[in-house]
């Protein structure tokens, strides 16, 4: 009886690991189905088998399955090599959306998104120094908005990502955002009972640095820097051609180097951070020590700051110029340690780019060792300041996609 027993249990194994292999391959083979035709659409049936190697049974079997889930749609016929003209087959783009939101200091902005990360819809509120129960409020009415803004699709918001100024865990708890005031916050789980939604919280500036590498400045190159300056500084990082997180999710906490030994406290704890430095809160700052007074009826603020130098006002030009070479102070840190192909300087200083390019490259090219500067571009954003908004929302879409393989129970 054992001995049968033991017969039974291994032929049970055997049709259950074949069971699942073949499942794993099959949704291996739709989902690269599906990025073939999201990479090179209008695309037809028989070109998807010659890029992808499969045979054109399979294909066409897996066609089906994304016409009937609406990821696909087809199109009118394409052209002929010489015998009936094919039928094309799209992504829909408009199958579902995605809401990424960049939680600034000082700035909230909101975007909707289809999945090919087009934006259709976009909210922004500036404030000053809200409790984290008044920033929870505006959370809700800009992803509330953003929701009711939502076309009709098949799969309507697939999920919801927010860029934090802050360090992150793996597991969406934000650890420690010094400029916010927030320490050990469970975001993701607050968002996610509420709106009963997919939420994924990250670091703004890994957000921004995928942003750019999938739609902005980065599309071209694998290993990048992100640079985030906004009243804070954070650095996200594109390392073989991957986002690099660190051993637990806490790397880009650039913004917090020392660069000055005996310099002022941050409010991290540590004295002479960077972002002390080279931030829109040491533009504020060195701004009002040098008595720089904004135009009539306008508050000091970064625009208005951009409106002096623009009307060519000297004081205000060399703060700006004063601020890019603090930049470059740190950008050459970050070069010695890292030797990227890019730097990327993103967020709401990169609208100064003006007044920031000349120091910023002179401290380049006199520091910087000569072997690091080939091959290196420093660029600013193309994104402006989408670019964190635009990488959660992309996170989102990936997480939607991602294989959702059932556990063992689901396939027996």
């Amino acid at each position: 009886m054992l001995q049968c027993n033991k017969v039974l249990k291994n032929e049970g194994e055997n049709r259950l690991n074949k069971t699942w292999n073949q499942h794993v391959v099959k949704e291996g083979n739709k989902s690269l189905v599906l990025q073939t035709i999201k990479d090179r659409s209008p695309i037809s049936r028989a070109d998807i088998a010659a890029h992808t190697g499969l045979n054109k049974g399979t294909v066409s079997s897996l066609v089906s399955e994304l016409l009937e889930e609406q990821f696909i749609y087809e199109s009118g016929p394409g052209e002929s090599s010489g015998g009936r003209r094919p039928v094309m087959l799209l992504f829909n783009q408009a199958a579902g959306y995605s809401i990424g939101i960049d939680l600034g200091v000082n700035y909230l902005l909101g975007v909707l998104t289809d999945l090919e990360g087009n934006i259709c819809h976009e909210k922004t509120l500036k404030f000053n120094e809200p409790s984290f129960e008044e920033l929870e409020i505006k959370l809700y009415e800009t992803i509330d908005h953003l929701i009711s803004s939502a076309p009709q699709s098949p799969y309507g918001i697939v999920g919801i990502g927010i860029g934090v100024p802050g360090t992150v865990s793996t597991n969406g708890k934000i650890l420690l955002a010094p400029n916010l005031g927030w320490k050990n916050i469970d975001l993701q789980s607050l968002m996610q009972t509420r709106y009963s939604l997919p939420v994924i919280v990250e670091n703004e500036a890994n957000a921004g640095a995928y942003g750019e590498k999938k739609f902005g400045a980065g599309k071209d190159f694998n290993n990048i820097v992100y640079v985030s300056v906004g009243i804070g500084i954070g650095v996200g990082l594109i390392l073989n051609d991957q986002l690099y997180r660190g051993n637990n999710g806490l790397s880009g906490e650039l913004g917090h180097m020392t660069i000055d030994i005996h310099g002022a406290e941050c409010r991290c704890g540590n004295v002479g951070c960077w972002e002390l430095y080279a931030s829109e809160q040491s533009l504020m700052k060195q701004a009002i020590r040098l008595g720089i007074a904004p135009p009539a009826d306008e508050e000091l603020s970064l625009e208005s700051l951009l409106s002096l130098a623009e009307d060519g006002d000297l004081k205000t030009i060399h703060l700006f110029e004063y601020i890019g070479d603090y930049l470059g102070v740190g950008i050459n840190n970050i070069i010695n340690i890292f030797n990227p192909q890019q730097v990327i300087i993103g967020n709401r200083m990169a609208s100064a780019k003006q007044w920031l390019t000349d120091p910023l490259n002179k401290r380049m090219v006199n520091q910087t060792q000569w072997f690091h500067q080939k091959d290196l571009r420093i660029n600013f954003s193309e994104l402006s300041t989408h670019s964190t908004a635009l990488g959660v929302a992309a996170f989102s879409v990936e997480n939607f996609f991602k294989d959702d393989i059932p556990n063992i129970e689901a396939i027996l």
